[in-house]
């Protein structure tokens, strides 16, 4: 899962915990909320009684009776003003019932004593819970409506926040690392950031990648001077070998060591010009103008090596599409590659085995050549290094220095092929090369 992936999940879930944490208190909150504004109300509504009284007498109220009384008219709000005993009554804010004209409610009540002239006096201003469980739920609701859009807010600004803060990351990962073809042939350069840690993720690809094309252009370099280098003298030990063998004073025992050592020089010989090609190929020394039509190779590289099919009764089957082409390529080395494939296919072959080449065409995903032989197989833990140089093939019981394969890999990494392999001992191997959809003239 990718980061700006996990982050906008991270900010939703923890915007949607947060919003059913809210509505599992809300209730308890909005209800706190409202008995505190009540209770501020009820508190401003004794100031105005007092002020009233203070300006105007009580007499405002009383009217001359002992005792004052109004409500409204849905008895929503009340207000008593009566004569207090001898006991001095404290401030209180409760919640008590009342009966006003024959009805009992529950009322959210302020008690105050007040002193006017000589006599005490008792003020209860009153409003119902009802009322108040009215202001709550329309509360709520404001509230709910509210939290919603807040949330939908933040989730967006951070949403935007995020790709913008991961955008230079994002471009780090594209021009560093996705489809990157090694070697690294253009120059790099830094992506503009203000972050910190991915200047310096930046700065470390950077140095990485340019460390590792530094030392695969001093291999390249060291393989192609000294393939270049030892083909002087074994040019030389060739020569002197093949003068020895045309002495007519040298043993017949003599002739057949003389005849060891042109045998191990001429394998010796091979490696090097193996080398040597893979070095091209590593420079770019091949133009890659040409079309080729698989079905066309496939059947040279066959009828050059039928001697070797016919000698180990191995039967080969061609069933590559006759009308597909393959363009931008370089024919000689798709011929050395397919070459390559099918000799390495015979070698290992059993006797009386067969393989078979064939290709699997998806329009719009895929065009996949396939080389398929019935022979010893390739053990599981030597599949993942079988193109690596100077390895062995891989294949049980077999030998080699793996300059085949490597070469092989070499010529598919050229034309950004995709090449690989499944097999199971004693059952045989398939080689899949898979080909770029651009390159393929339909």
């Amino acid at each position: 899962m990718k980061l700006l992936t996990k982050l906008t999940l991270f900010i939703t879930l923890s915007k949607l915990l947060i919003v059913i944490l809210f509505v599992v208190m809300m209730p308890s909150l909005v209800n706190r909320v409202s008995f505190q504004y009540t209770n501020y109300y009820l508190g401003e509504q004794k100031k105005k009684v007092l002020n009233v009284i203070k300006k105007n007498g009580i007499d405002y109220y009383l009217q001359g009776d002992s005792a004052y009384g109004s409500y409204t008219m849905l008895k929503e709000e009340y207000i008593s003003l009566v004569p207090a005993g001898s006991n001095i009554v404290r401030d209180t804010i409760e919640t008590s019932q009342r009966i006003v004209d024959n009805d009992t409610l529950n009322y959210r009540l302020l008690t105050h004593q007040l002193t006017y002239g000589n006599q005490r006096y008792l003020l209860e201003i009153g409003k119902t819970t009802a009322t108040i469980g009215e202001y709550k739920y329309l509360l709520q609701r404001f509230t709910l409506y509210i939290l919603i859009g807040l949330i939908a807010i933040s989730v967006i600004a951070d949403l935007i926040f995020t790709n913008v803060l991961l955008t230079p990351l994002a471009r780090i990962v594209r021009t560093k690392l996705l489809d990157r073809k090694f070697p690294f042939k253009e120059s790099l350069s830094p992506v503009k950031t203000s972050t910190s840690d991915f200047k310096y993720l930046d700065s470390s690809l950077i140095s990485l990648m340019e460390k590792i094309h530094e030392a695969f252009d001093k291999e390249r370099e060291f393989t192609s001077n000294a393939s270049h280098e030892l083909m002087t003298p074994i040019s030389i030990l060739q020569t002197n070998i093949e003068n020895m063998m045309v002495d007519e004073n040298i043993s017949e025992e003599q002739q057949e060591k003389i005849a060891a050592m042109m045998k191990t020089l001429n394998r010796l010989k091979k490696i090097v010009h193996s080398l040597l090609y893979i070095s091209r190929i590593e420079n770019d020394q091949f133009a890659k103008n040409d079309t080729v039509n698989i079905h066309t190779v496939v059947t040279e590289v066959m009828e050059e090596l039928s001697h070797r099919l016919e000698i180990n009764e191995i039967i080969f089957t061609n069933s590559v599409s006759i009308s597909r082409n393959i363009k931008q390529v370089n024919h000689d080395l798709i011929f050395q590659l397919l070459y390559n494939l099918i000799n390495n296919a015979i070698r290992y072959s059993k006797a009386g085995g067969t393989i078979h080449v064939m290709d699997q065409y998806v329009p719009a995903d895929h065009y996949t050549l396939l080389i398929e032989d019935t022979g010893i197989g390739i053990r599981q833990e030597d599949l993942a290094t079988i193109f690596n140089r100077f390895k062995k093939s891989g294949h049980s019981g077999g030998e080699g220095h793996g300059l085949g394969l490597s070469i092989v890999k070499s010529i598919a990494s050229y034309h950004a092929f995709e090449i690989s392999v499944l097999s199971e001992l004693d059952e045989g191997t398939v080689f899949s090369i898979k080909f770029p959809l651009q390159q393929i003239d339909i």
